[in-house]
C-alpha cells in the first residue's frame, strides 16, 4: 500500500505503529527507537514490581529481566495480579513470567529468581529496586551512578509511596514537556527595543519567559526570517517580547512565529547523597503541605526498624508506632524539622504491613514513567524524591481497628495485605458493595484488575456490572492489558469481566455491551441505579461523563471519575450532598473552527485536516445515506425542505448529482473510467477553480474598508494547484477518491499508478472561468444572516424537486456509505484525507502533516500510555476506599492533577457544591395519573411554586417541557408563577418509569444558565 511504502522511505518501519498507535502520539518515533535499545532490571516481584513491570512492558523497551529471591505468600495475592493461590510457595518472578510476556511481542522478557548482585546490575541501562532495603539502595545506587546506568527506588508501605530517580551526573533531555512546537500567526510587530510581537487572536501564543522561536513569512520586516531562534519574554496571551528591531524595515503583514524545542542537561546526587538533601524532595498535597519531608525521615526510620527488629512494625502496634517514632525523632535531630509529623509517622507504622493495590498503582505508573524518560531522553525526569501518601483513606479516630484484632490474624486470605491496614470488617464490606462501571477500556481495565485485587464486590452479596459497546481492536493492546491479539475482534467488556475472574476467581460479574444514553434507561433503570453502592467512569468523551453524573446526581450515588490524555490525568470523586459534580465542574470551552476558516480562509494544518475530513463525510457517507434515504422513503425531500433552503439545497443537489447518469452530464459512475475521471475532476474544482474563484472575489492585493490588507493576520492568501500526474501527492489524491467514489457505486478499483494515468489522458477537463456573481462569505456570522434573508434557493430547490420527481430515478439501486476508519491502512480512508488535506495546505502555503500526525488530528485520536492510565485507576480506587469507609469529611477526598511528562503530581481538597439560599418554598403535584402511555396533568391538579431567593438573585417562571422524550422537567426562568388546570401529555410513556424528576434551572443575573440538582 501507499502506506507501507511510505514506512520504508521514512525507516519507521521496525516501530509496530498498529500496536503502539496511541503511545507514539505521547513519545514520538525517536523516542520509541530509543527504547528499542534500552535492556532494564526490576528487583521485586511484589504488587509493585508487577506494576512497574507492566507498565514498562507495555511501552516497549528492548528486553525486561524481573528479579526475585522470594517466594509467594498469601498477602501477595492482594496486589500481585499475576500470581494465583496455586503459586503460593513458589518463586515470585518465575510464576509471573509467562503473563508478563504475554503483554508484548516485541519486548524480551525473563525472570532471574537468583540474589541481586553487581555483575547482574551492569548488564542494565536502568535498574528499579522495589522492596529493597536502605543498604542495598545505597551499594547499588553508588554502583549505578559510578557506571552511568540510571537507577531508580520505588517503594509502598500501605497507604505511603516512595520514588527516587539517580539519571547520573548528567542526563540530557531532548524534549522537557513533549508539547507540540508552539506555531502561531503574527498581526504586527513594532518596530522598537525590544520589538513587541502581537499574535492573531484567534490563538493563544502559549510561550513563556525564555521559550525560543523562529519567524517565517514576515514580509517588510524580513530580517527576523532569517535570523536564529530569539528569546521571548511574556508579556500577554496574545503578545511578547524579542530583541531590537529599530533597526529592521517597517512590519507589513503576514508571518508565523514557531517555537524551537530546547534540550537541557539535568545534574543528579547519588541516593547517598541526597538522602541529606531537602531540596530535591517535591511537594505533591496542597492539604498536606510538610508531609513529605515527614515521610523521607520515616522511611530511613522504617529501614532502621526494620533491621534491627527484622520485621516492619506490627498492624496497629501501639508500641511499634511509639519505637518508629523514636527513631524519626532521633533523625530529625541532624534534619531540624519544625513541623514534624508525629501523626503521620504512627499512621505509617500502623499500616507498613500492608500491600494495597491502589497505591501500587499510583506508584508503579509514576515509576514506570520515570524508567521511559531514563530510556528515551524524553519529558523531564523526577529531581529526585517524591512521597506520596492517602492515610486520609483510614478509618476516623473512632472507628480505628483495634491491635488485639490482628495480633491473632492468621495469613490465609488473599486480601491479608489489605486487611492489615484496614482490618477484616472492612474488608467484608468491599466484598458487599454492589458497582457500576462505564467503560472497559485503558482505565476501565486497570479499575476491574484494582476491584479484584481489593476484592470489589467479591463477596456472597456483592457484584460488579461493567458496559462497553466497543469491540477489541489491535490498537487496544498497548495499553489496555487485560486483551491479548487472540481477544481482537471481540467485546471489551466481556473479555475484561474473564480476565479479572482469573485473577481472584471470587469476583461476581457481568458485561453489558450497551452504551450509557437515554436510550438504555431501560435497562439503567431507577431500580438499577438504586441497588447500586456506586459508579465508576471510564469514559473519552465529556458528553457521556456529563450524562453519568446527572444519572448519580439523580440517583444520589457517588462517582468515580478519571481521564487521562497523553501523560496527563485527572481524578475526581463526587460525593452526594458534600463534593461539586462533575457537570459543573467540566470546562465549557468549544475547539470547533469556524465554517468560513474551514472553506475560505484555512491558516493550520488542523483547518486542511478539519476540510478533509468534512469533504469524505460528505462525499463517501452522508450523501450515499440521503440517497437510499430518497430511494426508500416517499417523504425525504418534504422533510428536507422543512431545514431550511439552504441545507436543503446542498442536500438535495448531492441526491440528484448521485443519481443522475454520466450520459446526463450528472455524476453516477458506471464504471471505473467514470470514476477516475470523477476523482480528476474533483481534484480540480477544489484545488484550483474554487482557488481562483476565491482569488477572483478577493484579489492578492484586495484591501478592507479601514484600508488594511484583507490577506492578512490569520487570512493566508492562496495559490491555484496544476495538475501533474507525476506528482505523488496529487496521484494519491486521484488513487484514493476514485476507490471510495467507486465503492459507494458498487465499482472495483486499483492502484495500479500506471493505469490510472493512462485513464487520466482521456480525461476532458472543462475550462473554468470564475463568475463576478458568486458571494463568498468572510465570516460565520454574515453566512447565517444570508441564509436569514434567502435569495435564489427557492427556484433552484423547485427545479430540483421537479427532477427528482422523475420515476426512473426510484428504481436506482441503493449505494453503499463508508464510515471512516483511520486504523485500516488498506482502506484508503487515511490516503484519502492526508492527500486532500496536504494539498489544501500546499494552496495556502502551510506546512504539510505526515500521514502520523495527520490520523491524530483528522481521526481524532486521544494519546494514551499505560503509566498515565495505571496512576489515574490507582488514584480513583484510593478514592473509593473513602467512599466505602463512609468518610463525610470534605478535607478526606482529594481531586488530582497530573502531568507525568514533567512530574506534576499535585492533589487539592475538591470544591463543594455551589450552595443557593431558598426560603418558602412550596412545590406540590397534588394528583399525577399516568395512563395508557399518557401523563396527564389533570384540571383540577396544580404545580405550585413560591420561592424567595437571596443572592445570588434568581428570578424565576414555569415551563413544563419534555426533554429528550424521557424526563419531565420543570424549566424556572423568570418569575413565581402557578400553573393550573389544563392537560399536559407526554405521548409514549415508558413503562420502566417509576418516578417524574423534576430538575430546576435557572439563570442567575448576569443571565448565566444554572441547573440546580
Amino acid at each position: 500500500s501507499i502506506w507501507n511504502i511510505w514506512c520504508k522511505m521514512s525507516g519507521n518501519g521496525n516501530i509496530d505503529e498498529g500496536f503502539y498507535s496511541r503511545q507514539l502520539y505521547v513519545l514520538g518515533h525517536e523516542a520509541m527507537h530509543r527504547m528499542g535499545t534500552a535492556s532494564v532490571l526490576i528487583a521485586g516481584m511484589r504488587g509493585l514490581g508487577v506494576e512497574i513491570a507492566k507498565n514498562v512492558i507495555l511501552s516497549g523497551v528492548k528486553s525486561v529481566t524481573v528479579q526475585d529471591q522470594g517466594l509467594t505468600a498469601w498477602e501477595d495475592l492482594s496486589s500481585q495480579f499475576f500470581l494465583k493461590e496455586c503459586h503460593i510457595g513458589q518463586n515470585r518472578a518465575a510464576c509471573s513470567l509467562q503473563q508478563l510476556s504475554s503483554l508484548n511481542p516485541h519486548v524480551q522478557v525473563s525472570a532471574h529468581p537468583g540474589p541481586l548482585n553487581e555483575d547482574l546490575i551492569l548488564k542494565f541501562q536502568v535498574v528499579v529496586l522495589t522492596d529493597s532495603s536502605l543498604d542495598d539502595q545505597r551499594r547499588f545506587g553508588d554502583l549505578c551512578h559510578s557506571k552511568g546506568i540510571k537507577f531508580i527506588v520505588a517503594d509502598t508501605k500501605g497507604l505511603c509511596g516512595q520514588l527516587f530517580c539517580d539519571f547520573g551526573k548528567e542526563f540530557e533531555v531532548l524534549d522537557q514537556d513533549g508539547e507540540m512546537p508552539v506555531s502561531v500567526m503574527v498581526q504586527h510587530v513594532s518596530k522598537d527595543n525590544p520589538g513587541v510581537v502581537v499574535c492573531t487572536d484567534d490563538q493563544k501564543h502559549g510561550l513563556s519567559d525564555g521559550s525560543k522561536v523562529v519567524f517565517s513569512e514576515v514580509q517588510g520586516m524580513t530580517e527576523l526570517n532569517s535570523i536564529g531562534p530569539v528569546e521571548i519574554k511574556f508579556l500577554s496571551s496574545y503578545s511578547f517580547s524579542i530583541c531590537d528591531t529599530s533597526a529592521f524595515h517597517e512590519y507589513t503583514r503576514g508571518g508565523v512565529v514557531t517555537e524551537v524545542k530546547q534540550s537541557c542537561r539535568i545534574h543528579f546526587k547519588p541516593l547517598t547523597e541526597a538522602l541529606q538533601d531537602q531540596e530535591l524532595l517535591i511537594m505533591n498535597d496542597f492539604g498536606k503541605i510538610a508531609r513529605h519531608k515527614t515521610l523521607h525521615l520515616a522511611f530511613q526510620a522504617l529501614h532502621n526498624f526494620v533491621k534491627k527488629e527484622q520485621q516492619l512494625p506490627r498492624s496497629w502496634s501501639q508500641s511499634d508506632a511509639e519505637s518508629l517514632l523514636a527513631m524519626v525523632r532521633e533523625l530529625n535531630e541532624v534534619a531540624q524539622l519544625e513541623d514534624l509529623d508525629e501523626a503521620a509517622v504512627q499512621s505509617l507504622s500502623y499500616t507498613a504491613r500492608g500491600d494495597l493495590a491502589p497505591m501500587n498503582a499510583v506508584i508503579g505508573g509514576l515509576a514506570a514513567q520515570e524508567v521511559i524518560k531514563a530510556c528515551s531522553g524524553k519529558f523531564t525526569p523526577l529531581q529526585q524524591w517524591l512521597y506520596f501518601d492517602a492515610l486520609e483513606c483510614l478509618p476516623e479516630e473512632e472507628d480505628r481497628p483495634a491491635e488485639s484484632l490482628f495480633s491473632a490474624m492468621q495469613s490465609t486470605s488473599r486480601y491479608d495485605g489489605q486487611i492489615a491496614v484496614f482490618g477484616s470488617a472492612f474488608q467484608e464490606k468491599l466484598e458487599r458493595q454492589k458497582y457500576f462501571l462505564v467503560g472497559a477500556g485503558a482505565i476501565g481495565c486497570e479499575l476491574l484488575k484494582n476491584f479484584a485485587l481489593i476484592g470489589l464486590g467479591a463477596g456472597e452479596k456483592g457484584h460488579i456490572t461493567v458496559t462497553d459497546m466497543d469491540f477489541i481492536e489491535r490498537s487496544n493492546l498497548n495499553r489496555q492489558f487485560l486483551f491479548r491479539s487472540q481477544d481482537i475482534g471481540k467485546p471489551k467488556s466481556e473479555v475484561a469481566a474473564k480476565a479479572v475472574c482469573e485473577m481472584n476467581p471470587h469476583m461476581k460479574i457481568t458485561a453489558h455491551q450497551n452504551r450509557l444514553d437515554p436510550d438504555s434507561e431501560g435497562v439503567y433503570d431507577y431500580n438499577f441505579f438504586m441497588g447500586l453502592d456506586g459508579v465508576a467512569a471510564a469514559l473519552d468523551n465529556v458528553e457521556a461523563r456529563v450524562y453519568l453524573d446527572g444519572r448519580c446526581v439523580q440517583h444520589l450515588k457517588p462517582l468515580l471519575e478519571g481521564g487521562t490524555l497523553g501523560a496527563k490525568g485527572h481524578t475526581l470523586a463526587v460525593v452526594p450532598h458534600l463534593t461539586e459534580s462533575y457537570g459543573p465542574a467540566k470546562s465549557s470551552s468549544s475547539d470547533a473552527i469556524p465554517l468560513c476558516t474551514l472553506k475560505n480562509f484555512p491558516h493550520r494544518i488542523e483547518h486542511t485536516l478539519q476540510w478533509a475530513r468534512d469533504q469524505f463525510e460528505g462525499l463517501f457517507k452522508q450523501t450515499p445515506e440521503n440517497v437510499n434515504l430518497f430511494l426508500r422513503d416517499s417523504a425525504f425531500i418534504e422533510r428536507t425542505l422543512s431545514h431550511g433552503d439552504a441545507e436543503a439545497l446542498e442536500i438535495l443537489e448531492g441526491v440528484w448529482n448521485s443519481l443522475e447518469g454520466m450520459a446526463t452530464r450528472g455524476q453516477r459512475p458506471s464504471s471505473w473510467k467514470d470514476c477516475v475521471t470523477w476523482a480528476r475532476l474533483k481534484w480540480e474544482t477544489v484545488y484550483n477553480n474554487d482557488i481562483r474563484q476565491l482569488l477572483h472575489c478577493f484579489p492578492p492585493d484586495e484591501v478592507t474598508t479601514t484600508g488594511l490588507p484583507f490577506w492578512s493576520g490569520s487570512k493566508r492568501c492562496p495559490h491555484p494547484l496544476t495538475f501533474d500526474p507525476n506528482n505523488v501527492t496529487h496521484m494519491e489524491y486521484v488513487v484514493a477518491a476514485a476507490n471510495l467514489y467507486g465503492h459507494i457505486y458498487g465499482i472495483s478499483g486499483t492502484r495500479d499508478f500506471t493505469a490510472i494515468r493512462n485513464i487520466l489522458e482521456q480525461a476532458h477537463v472543462p475550462h473554468f472561468t470564475p463568475k463576478s456573481t458568486v458571494k463568498i462569505h468572510v465570516t460565520d456570522k454574515e453566512m447565517e444572516e444570508d441564509k436569514k434573508r434567502g435569495s435564489d434557493d427557492a427556484a433552484r430547490l423547485e427545479d430540483l424537486k421537479g427532477k427528482l420527481a422523475a420515476s426512473f430515478l426510484k428504481s436506482s439501486t441503493q449505494l453503499y456509505p463508508i464510515d471512516f476508519e483511520k486504523d485500516d491502512d488498506s482502506n484508503f480512508h487515511m490516503d484519502y484525507i492526508v492527500a486532500a488535506s496536504n494539498l489544501r495546505a500546499e494552496n495556502y502555503d502551510i506546512p504539510a502533516a505526515d500521514r502520523h500526525q495527520s490520523k491524530r488530528i483528522a481521526g481524532r485520536i486521544i494519546p494514551a500510555i499505560a503509566t498515565t492510565t495505571a496512576a489515574v485507576a490507582g488514584l480513583m480506587c484510593l478514592e473509593l476506599l473513602k467512599l466505602v469507609q463512609g468518610h463525610q469529611k470534605i478535607t478526606s477526598y482529594r481531586t488530582a492533577y497530573i502531568n507525568l511528562a514533567v512530574q506534576y503530581f499535585v492533589l487539592s481538597q475538591p470544591s463543594r457544591p455551589q450552595d443557593f439560599e431558598v426560603s418558602n418554598t412550596t412545590a406540590d403535584v397534588q394528583l399525577l395519573n399516568i395512563t395508557d402511555q399518557t401523563c396527564r396533568f389533570k384540571s383540577s391538579a396544580y404545580f405550585c411554586i413560591d420561592l424567595d431567593v437571596s443572592p445570588p438573585q434568581i428570578s424565576l417562571s414555569s415551563l413544563i417541557s419534555c426533554i429528550n422524550a424521557h424526563i419531565l422537567r420543570v424549566l424556572l426562568v423568570a418569575h413565581p408563577v402557578f400553573v393550573q388546570s389544563g392537560v399536559h401529555h407526554i405521548t409514549a410513556f415508558p413503562d420502566v418509569w417509576k418516578f417524574l424528576y423534576f430538575n430546576l434551572y435557572c439563570h442567575d443575573s448576569g443571565k448565566e444558565n444554572m441547573l440546580v440538582r
